[in-house]
């Protein structure tokens, strides 16, 4: 939907209201035309019901506003007696509509200073879980979202099974586009298997002002571009046009930014011409093939010194191919007696897998690509369309045809086009097994969702929960993502934090206790 239509939207939502309010405002002691101003007619509500002004704030932020409508409705009713549990049902089950009913038919009287407290245990319950969602929800859209690490493009500066907090707040929180969806779920309903959201009506897109800039290095979350999976897990090969904000969320390595002329030779990252430099923390991984004198190498050795996850076999009696393996544990490997040379893997054969699928590159060797920026003006021909296809059309929603050597935008010949966003080059650290932009292309600024700022939990799943303790990666817990230096686990000071406030709430509560017998 676009503006225009939001707002003719926004305004029949207000002729509703009216239509099935304006009598009851007048029973409260207000006037009819209360009832149909805009914005000042749910802080006139708010009075009416007795809650908080700062509610009306709630009505207005897509998908918390599903779960406010509902209670707004109930209190509605409650205001004016009817507080049965088939009021409440009805409310609920109408879309509020049941107001209608009473307003027009019901002669109810205003209970002006009700008691807002639940009368039954079950209502309390309902209240208190209902303002538990409210706060999730929140801060789950605006601030910090969990997320968890589930394939090994990142390996080993982010682990499988690493649980993550990742920050809204750095890059600018982006405001639902899907407002139809179950909060706190994102594509699929846990345990069902099914859609958790409508795909219209859509919110156009905004995103609150951020304190950051996405940078070179920087790991980044965001929605993957060429999504069509119908649903999380679904193999059945079956294609769906997602919403942006419900395509399934990846997280990799930002090495190319709006402007930049990235290039990849023999596997690593060109940016303008120079190398670009990693943060020590970064732990790039390739394709390596060990020449050995016929003797086999310790599995042992491999798994915990060389810390190696993903295969490796022999391709001969003399040759053993590791798809993933750092340059540190490279050098270890040519130390051992039984080796005769280490190399890198470079792919030559020209793959037209890689984007923009019509040259003949690799994943270790493309480009150059200059990397579109907001306002840029590109010059389009024949031969560089296919780089800018999927941005004009799936990213910017354009109409694009090709009539000869003519070029069609939105039904007018043209060889230009102006780049309405910025964009990002996405990069796992696990170069031979990431699925990244070197396949699928540029990362739009309307799907970044956000920076992973710390891992608050890290289990191995290559060991069993009969042993839980060891199961967990200690030395990860609570330590940050990004930056330099060799990773700090705050996880003590976080218990000696714990165990203080829970000292202080103790005695808080024992002296309250004490003073409340005198």
């Amino acid at each position: 939907m676009t503006l225009v239509q939001w707002f003719i939207f926004f305004l029949l939502l207000q002729v509703i209201h009216y239509a099935g309010t304006w009598k009851l405002y007048i029973k409260a002691g207000r006037k009819a035309w209360e009832a149909a101003v805009p914005v000042y007619n749910a802080i006139i509500l708010m009075k009416i019901i007795n809650r908080p002004r700062w509610w009306v704030i709630l009505l207005f932020i897509p998908v918390v506003n599903l779960i406010m409508f509902p209670v707004v409705w109930v209190e509605t009713l409650r205001s004016f007696g009817k507080n049965k549990t088939i009021d409440t049902v009805l409310g609920v089950l109408t879309l509020g509509l049941y107001i209608y009913y009473v307003n027009y038919t019901q002669n109810v009287t205003y209970i002006q200073n009700r008691n807002l407290h639940p009368t039954t245990s079950s209502g309390e319950m309902v209240s208190s879980i209902l303002f538990a969602v409210v706060v999730a929800t929140l801060i789950h859209t605006y601030v910090v979202q969990p997320f968890t690490i589930p394939s090994s493009s990142l390996e080993k500066t982010l682990l499988v099974g690493d649980f993550l907090f990742v920050s809204k707040a750095h890059y600018g929180a982006r405001t639902p586009m899907t407002p139809l969806a179950l909060p706190m779920v994102h594509d699929t309903i846990p345990f069902v298997g099914k859609k958790s959201y409508l795909s219209k009506p859509q919110i156009p897109y905004f995103r609150i002002p951020g304190f950051q800039k996405i940078k070179h290095n920087d790991i980044v979350v965001f929605n993957w571009p060429t999504d069509t999976v119908y649903k999380f897990r679904d193999t059945s090969g079956r294609r769906a046009d997602k919403p942006i904000d419900k395509k399934t969320n990846y997280v990799k390595r930002a090495v190319g930014l709006p402007g930049d002329q990235f290039e990849v030779r023999n596997g690593i990252v060109y940016i303008d011409g120079q190398v670009l430099k990693l943060n020590d923390r970064a732990r790039i991984q390739y394709a390596h093939k060990a020449i050995t004198d016929g003797t086999q190498i310790d599995p042992n050795f491999i798994i915990k010194d060389l810390q190696v996850t993903d295969p490796a076999g022999y391709i001969d009696a003399n040759t053993l191919f590791f798809q993933s393996l750092s340059l540190e544990g490279a050098e270890k490997l040519r130390q051992l007696s039984n080796v005769k040379s280490v190399e890198r893997v470079i792919e030559t054969q020209p793959d037209f897998r890689i984007f923009p699928h019509n040259q003949p590159w690799t994943e270790d060797n493309m480009g150059p690509i200059k990397i579109p920026h907001k306002g840029e003006v590109i010059e389009l021909n024949k031969e560089n369309l296919a780089l800018y296809q999927m941005l004009i059309t799936d990213y910017e929603k354009n109409t694009l045809q090709v009539k000869g050597d003519d070029i069609f935008i939105n039904g007018q010949q043209t060889n230009t086009y102006t780049v309405q966003q910025d964009y990002y080059f996405m990069m796992g650290d696990n170069r031979h097994n990431s699925e990244d932009s070197r396949f699928w292309g540029f990362v739009p600024n309307d799907h970044i969702v956000g920076k992973p700022v710390f891992i608050w939990m890290s289990l191995d799943a290559n060991i069993p929960w009969s042993k839980a303790f060891d199961k967990i990666r200690w030395d990860r817990m609570f330590t940050t993502v990004n930056g330099d230096g060799k990773q700090i686990s705050y996880f003590p000071y976080f218990i000696i934090a714990v165990i203080a406030f829970s000292g202080f709430n103790f005695y808080r509560k024992r002296k309250a206790k004490k003073n409340s017998k005198f």
